[in-house]
């Protein structure tokens, strides 16, 4: 006899990423490039949104490359079926990049010992390695120093004409980009402009350059590079507090509200009772804590939405859950079962990323991507949804 499979419930906590949002924010992007190529950065698991299903949508909007930390996540990325042009930055100097280069993942080379992976990785398998080499203008990072430049152009061009390697263009980072006044950045695009000068005058092509994030994708287009590298602003949040950019918050968390009770004026909530109600009230329990995603240093400090209304977290956020006061006189229509919204799009008062971010005096990047644990993650596309726990 077959036995049935138990049912499992669905998760008491979700993050619904529209992926509408997601593409029309490429178009955005797109479109402010000013002809420059898009790479869309889906690092972090699309910065806790999904780099498979946000990647599909990035390219849907006009993106034509991919932008990763690791040779893992660009993997992943071909494993889903995704041919376009991936590049991944971040690798050991031990690491065997044979299967990148099987992968045709092209290496952004950071250093010259960075170099040296890539060059036996392509001599032991016969293919060319697609390389772009980082420059460091001045973030101080990774990054090949100005110092250091001239011989790795040296080892550059000695690879290349030994057909082992592609340089397919050059790439930095900026330090001050979320500042568009700030005088580092013009420095930072001219020493970039110096570098690809340098290796074109070697005979290296170098037929795409990029150094634009999104704040530089929004403010600063024309600065003569071949590509943009936008991530925060392609899910929708605003890389540049005040500047006006058409913007859609891709993410919007939330979880279930277990139980709605009563409690007495003086009742103390939560853990140390840190809130006493003072007055009779009504609280709601909502089925999210940190190790969800929702930080303990919120405490008191932020707000969720119930049927388009606000209302506090009293008491401290615990592990899987926080108290919300509902006030003394309820809307009696709140019930057990309800959705509490976390944080969204704000588009109707609601709560946002970036309200938590400068609460705790962060940036929404951390926000959204420490959305975890028993999080749910469900996709969705005009209108079809799919969970992806």
């Amino acid at each position: 006899m077959d036995r049935m499979r138990p049912i499992v419930p669905p998760a008491l906590c979700r993050a619904a990423i529209d992926l509408d949002a997601v593409e029309h924010n490429a178009r955005v992007l797109t479109r402010s490039a000013a002809g420059a190529r898009v790479m869309a950065v889906v690092k972090a698991d699309g910065y806790g949104h999904g780099a498979v299903p946000v990647s599909l949508a990035a390219l849907r909007g006009g993106a034509t490359a991919l932008g990763v930390t690791t040779v893992e996540e660009a993997l992943a990325l071909r494993t889903a079926g995704i041919d376009v042009e991936i590049l991944a930055w971040m690798f050991s100097t031990a690491d065997d990049v044979r299967a990148a280069l099987g992968a045709d993942i092209d290496l952004a080379v950071p250093s010259a010992r960075h170099l040296d992976p890539v060059l036996e990785a392509a001599r032991r398998t016969g293919r060319r390695a697609r390389i772009t080499p980082k420059i460091d203008t001045g973030l101080a990072r990774s990054g090949i120093t100005l110092e250091d430049w001239p011989g790795v152009l040296d080892r550059l061009v000695s690879a290349s004409e030994e057909g082992v390697v592609e340089v397919t263009g050059l790439m930095a980072h900026f330090a001050h980009a979320d500042d568009p006044g700030h005088p580092t950045i013009d420095e930072q695009v001219q020493r970039l402009h110096e570098c690809v000068a340098e290796a074109r005058g070697r005979g290296l092509a170098c037929p795409v350059n990029h150094h634009a994030n999104s704040a530089a994708t929004l403010t600063r287009p024309h600065d003569g590079f071949e590509m943009v590298r936008p991530g925060i602003a392609l899910y929708g949040l605003n890389p540049i507090e005040g500047h006006d950019a058409d913007l859609i918050p891709a993410m919007t968390f939330s979880a279930e509200i277990l139980m709605v009770k009563r409690i007495a004026a003086g009742q103390g909530v939560s853990y140390g009772h840190t809130w006493h109600a003072p007055r009779d009230t009504t609280v709601a329990l909502v089925a999210a804590g940190y190790a969800d995603g929702v930080w303990r240093l919120l405490s008191g400090r932020l707000d969720v939405a119930i049927a388009g209304r606000r209302y506090p977290n009293v008491g401290r956020v615990c592990m899987d859950q926080f108290v919300v006061d509902l006030g003394p006189d309820p809307d009696e229509t709140i019930r057990a079962g309800d959705t509490a919204v976390l944080f969204g799009t704000g588009a109707d008062g609601g709560p946002t990323a970036a309200e938590w971010a400068r609460t705790l005096g962060t940036i929404h990047y951390e926000v959204v991507t420490a959305v975890r644990g028993r999080t749910s993650r469900q996709h969705v596309l005009s209108g079809r949804q799919e969970d992806s726990r």
